[in-house]
């Protein structure tokens, strides 16, 4: 070995630079774990919702504890009706996002609620209840009513509801959202009043 190169104790001048830096390292990582956890809790605060969930859709109530798990964090959310031509639908917006789609139509006696859904959605609803009336996914629900029918224009009800918007996907509760939504239109005035 070179002269000026080893230290009194033996070690060279390279293992000598190494351990402060290794020093360095290890008194970083704490350092590191607490900005980690910092902006961890400030990213958990920030997904919380902070609206209230709607107990009703443009006036026709709706099952909340089913409902809520679809609905994302957020501070604002807007609920909007539109009304005409035998189409009643309801959006419901969080953070400018469309999150949900309700909608009652009237349609011609003799259709399915097959048809019906094949011209809301392109995703075809893989679950179906009581001879395909109902028909559901994971985020999707469609439905005939069982007693609105308006004999003077030859039409039947159906109400869907639509919750795409959403990252939360749950086929038993959107099975209970579009079941209890249906016997609340089946209650309505718009069954009762028939197609305008």
């Amino acid at each position: 070995m070179t002269a000026g190169l080893s230290s009194p104790d033996g070690l060279d001048r390279v293992s000598q630079r190494r351990v402060p830096s290794a020093r360095r390292y290890v008194m970083a990582g704490p350092a590191a774990l607490a900005l980690f956890l910092l902006f961890t809790g400030c990213s958990g605060e920030e997904a919380a919702r902070e609206y209230a969930t709607p107990r009703s859709l443009c006036g026709t109530p709706i099952d909340t504890k089913a409902l809520e798990p679809f609905l994302p964090p957020g501070r604002e959310i807007s609920v909007t009706g539109s009304d005409g031509s035998g189409i009643k639908s309801c959006k419901v917006v969080i953070e400018g996002a469309l999150v949900i789609v309700t909608m009652q139509a009237w349609i011609a006696e003799g259709k399915s609620t097959a048809y019906f859904a094949a011209g809301q959605t392109l995703d075809r609803p893989d679950r179906s209840l009581e001879g395909d009336r109902i028909l559901y996914s994971g985020n999707q629900g469609f439905g005939k009513t069982r007693t609105c029918v308006d004999t003077k224009y030859g039409q039947e009800l159906y109400a869907s509801v639509q919750a795409e918007g959403s990252k939360h996907e749950d086929a038993d509760a959107m099975k209970r959202i579009i079941l209890a939504y249906i016997e609340e239109v089946e209650r309505s005035d718009e069954c009762t009043g028939g197609a305008l």
